[in-house]
């Protein structure tokens, strides 16, 4: 299985990612921003944290309109696989392929530390490495990852069994403690904690290696 990692300007969690993709035995691309075309045979891509240009204007506004954003919409729509982490989940919902916003967060300070969350579904690719339920503890470092959404969107995600997890203790004010989102067909997650800070024994926790593991089991019985 093949991974291509993007790269923007300001994001600092590529290397991190592609590292993760790499230990769950993806094959892996580095794709700059001014590309117009993924590598051929990918098969997930993944939009790193950080702080795309700056976060000018809104958080992800200005990379979700880059070259190498087209492709990757292109991509999702034919069906194929897509990651956004933290930066990235707030690219995926500026790019339309994921539902709501991510707003300023409840306190209105920077959160960086390790959560608690919960598996709010094991129906997907990304977690069925999980048991429904399960708690895990992985980092986050955001300012702006408050989820947001209409009552009526909510009702969906929820009845639809589209969100993938859920915080398990206060942490930004979140609409239904939402910690990361699927789209409808299940093969794009959006998710502000970084499963790849929690991919090593050296990070304190390896909680966030079985969503990699996971995800190229998955893939491969696709």
């Amino acid at each position: 299985m093949r991974a291509a990692v993007i790269t923007f300007p300001g994001s600092n969690c590529d290397r991190d990612l592609a590292v993760a993709f790499e230990g769950a035995g993806f094959k892996v691309d580095r794709v700059w921003h001014k590309d117009t075309a993924l590598p051929a045979g990918v098969d997930v891509v993944g939009v790193p944290g950080g702080f795309s240009y700056g976060d000018y204007l809104r958080c992800g506004a200005i990379a979700a309109q880059s070259p190498i954003s087209a492709a990757v919409k292109r991509h999702a729509e034919g069906g194929g696989y897509v990651l956004g982490i933290c930066n990235g989940f707030q690219v995926l919902t500026e790019m339309g392929l994921l539902p709501g916003a991510l707003m300023r967060n409840a306190g209105l300070k920077f959160v960086c530390r390790t959560v608690r969350m919960k598996v709010a579904t094991c129906a997907s690719a990304y977690t069925q490495g999980y048991e429904k339920g399960q708690e895990i503890a992985v980092p986050v470092a955001h300012h702006d990852g408050n989820y947001t959404i209409d009552a009526e969107g909510l009702a969906r995600l929820q009845g639809e069994d589209l969100v993938a997890f859920t915080y398990a203790e206060p942490v930004n004010g979140a609409m239904g403690d939402i910690a990361g989102v699927l789209s409808d067909n299940r093969r794009v997650l959006g998710m502000m904690p970084h499963p790849e800070r929690a991919a090593e024994a050296l990070h304190g926790s390896t909680d966030g290696a079985a969503l990699f593991k996971g995800l190229m089991g998955g893939m491969a019985l696709a």
